[in-house]
């Protein structure tokens, strides 16, 4: 017979949720059948996968103590990476980084192990915030994600109920993430919202914008206003009211306006006439804006993070060369 008992990371899972990724040779199916059998208690009592559990919870296992393995190999993946990272703002809950453009921030299809996620991880490790061997089910996440190709600000969250409270803030929208970006061309209203519909192919890593709604297509909405405009180029900021794959990209090449730098929705005669061999995009600013009760987060209520400044980024800088 095995015990552990619940900690405060692990409280307000489902029972069946945090059995899953403590022990991963368990999955939900099996589970679901040792707590009928009375293999895996709760509290001295027969489990049931959907209660709630609290802190302080013991299970008891009568189970192998294969089923029960925890391996290993993922805890040894990052901590052989770089903890390297540009932090924007750091404090007992969360961490917001500045991911650099070419970096993913999780493993993609090339497997590889330096992603964003495995640095912060490395990071957090050898300050000792985060020791793997007393987690039993949570590790460091993060909120939100942006592509390779895009560079800026990336939520992480340190422990479960600064994950919880994030990922329900960001679903109801009471985080507002703001993208700058220098597209083709010169919006016809300097502000707007556009709507249209999106479809996600998969294996070819590319999405098809269409103003018909099908069964397949989802809803995108973009909200931007004109910063400025300078010859054949305007500085754009960009407020994602959606946030699908390749969505700024793909709408501003829809609506006749790719962005700079842009070789799978753009022009790349127009890339190569402007030097730029990367896409004018970056997440800039992050601002917490609670409507709700933020639990452990209420702090962060009202503040504003930038990246720098925005002379920093660099194709705002290539954008102002322009101008002479």
């Amino acid at each position: 017979m095995t015990e552990i008992t619940v900690t405060k990371n692990d409280a307000g899972q489902r029972a069946d949720r945090f059995l899953s990724k403590a022990y991963p040779n368990l999955t939900l199916p099996l589970i679901c059948k040792l707590m009928r059998k009375k293999r895996i208690k709760l509290n001295g009592a027969k489990a049931e996968p959907n209660v709630k559990l609290c802190e302080g919870d013991v299970f008891r296992f009568y189970l192998s103590d294969e089923l029960l393995s925890k391996g290993g190999e993922k805890e040894r993946d990052f901590r052989e990476c770089p903890s390297d990272i540009d932090i924007v703002y750091e404090d007992e809950n969360i961490l917001l980084v500045d991911k650099p453009v070419g970096m993913v921030v999780h493993e993609d299809n090339d497997n590889t192990s330096d992603t964003l996620i495995n640095r912060i991880k490395c990071y957090l490790w050898k300050k000792g915030e985060y020791i793997p061997e007393q987690e039993q089910s949570f590790v460091p996440a993060l909120c939100n994600r942006i592509d390779r190709n895009t560079g800026g600000i990336v939520i992480a969250a340190k422990n479960a109920e600064s994950l919880r409270v994030l990922n329900q803030k960001i679903r109801d929208r009471e985080l507002i993430k703001l993208y700058l970006c220098v597209v083709q061309g010169r919006p016809e209203k300097s502000s707007a919202t556009m709507t249209a519909y999106l479809h996600k192919l998969s294996e070819e890593n590319r999405v098809v914008v269409s103003d018909k709604k099908t069964p397949e297509n989802r809803t995108i909405k973009t909200k931007y206003r004109v910063l400025d405009s300078i010859g054949s180029q305007s500085l754009v900021e960009v407020d994602l009211l959606t946030g699908r794959t390749h969505q700024i990209r793909a709408h501003f090449a829809h609506v006749g306006h790719p962005l700079l730098g842009d070789g799978k929705y753009g022009s790349n005669k127009v890339n190569k006439q402007y030097g730029y061999n990367g896409q004018a995009l970056y997440s800039y600013k992050l601002r917490f804006e609670f409507t709700t009760e933020a639990g452990c987060l209420e702090y962060l209520n009202g503040k504003e993070f930038e990246v720098a400044d925005r002379e920093a980024i660099w194709f705002v800088k290539r954008y102002n060369e322009l101008r002479g």
